[in-house]
């Protein structure tokens, strides 16, 4: 796949965003939000084991991957993906998977557990689905979790735009939408300066309001994730090649897009040059990630 992408060695792409292949995320903690999304594009919720998904990014050139807790228990009342469990993960694949948990901003015990995952666990980093989880980052009962995590040093991944998740159910399975909203991550981003942030997807239907936050905000950051290049916005893909070329990453959001997939797209689909590709590709991520 890379040989269509001068400049890009095999191995060398870095995936911001996946989401374990198995029953654990599918079948568990999706529960009916994630069949409802699943029936909604016409897919089936088949899983499959870890050497599969290595296989499957290798063949596509691809050498690392974020791979994300899942903690959406309160709102959901589907059991999380556990941190211990992406934490094993990691450890079985420590050269491919960089392991990021997941609290329940809605738990008492969130606090504890953010600190937990990176002082025990290891973990890098936490994500966070608030159209999911139900919950509002701008809240100041919240500000606790987020000045921990920037004590701890560690990037958090919060979802932008629009969520699948529920899809054309009654009441969208109780799941509100406006919490998708990155305008709400602008106030965390302003209040806590030294918490780095990565935005994922484009942020459908307020591209706008997060191309202007990843602008004015040194510590935020977006991926790709979630949509083939193909149906991107243009203006999204306008500023990732000029104004937030050093800002803007890849991710899939796998297993529901392939890498090979996305790549494809973004091969056959963007006009980039070849500095911007490495950027988008993979340099962006090693300065996040530090890796």
């Amino acid at each position: 796949m890379t040989t269509d992408l001068p400049g890009v060695a095999d191995r060398q792409l870095f995936d911001t965003h996946a989401h374990q292949p198995t029953s654990e995320f599918l079948h568990d903690a999706g529960g009916e939000m994630m069949q409802d999304a699943a029936d909604r594009f016409g897919t089936d919720l088949e899983t499959w084991d870890y050497d599969e998904m290595l296989a499957e990014y290798h063949e596509a050139g691809v050498g690392g991957v974020v791979l994300l807790g899942w903690d959406a228990e309160t709102n959901t009342g589907n059991p999380p993906v556990p941190n211990d469990y992406v934490a094993e993960v990691r450890d079985e694949y420590p050269d491919f998977f960089v392991g990021f948990g997941s609290v329940d901003p809605l738990k008492d015990d969130c606090v504890q557990e953010a600190i937990r995952c990176v002082e025990d666990l290891d973990l890098s980093g936490f994500k966070f689905q608030q159209i999911a989880q139900g919950f509002d980052p701008s809240d100041e009962r919240h500000d606790h979790l987020w000045s921990t995590i920037e004590d701890l040093g560690v990037p958090v991944v919060f979802h932008g735009g629009n969520s699948t998740l529920g899809a054309c159910s009654a009441g969208g399975r109780g799941l509100k939408i406006k919490y998708g909203n990155p305008m709400l991550i602008d106030d965390v981003a302003a209040a806590h300066p030294d918490l780095d942030i990565l935005i994922a997807h484009p942020a459908f239907p307020w591209e706008k309001e997060q191309l202007a936050i990843c602008q004015q905000k040194g510590n935020v950051y977006m991926d790709l994730s979630g949509w083939v290049p193909k149906y991107i916005d243009d203006q999204v893909l306008h500023y990732a090649g000029t104004v937030l070329k050093d800002k803007v990453m890849f991710g899939t959001d796998y297993p529901m897009i392939d890498p090979e997939t996305w790549l494809e797209s973004f091969a056959r689909d963007t006009d980039f040059d070849t500095d911007v590709q490495r950027k988008i590709l993979f340099e962006n991520a090693q300065e996040f990630f530090d890796r």
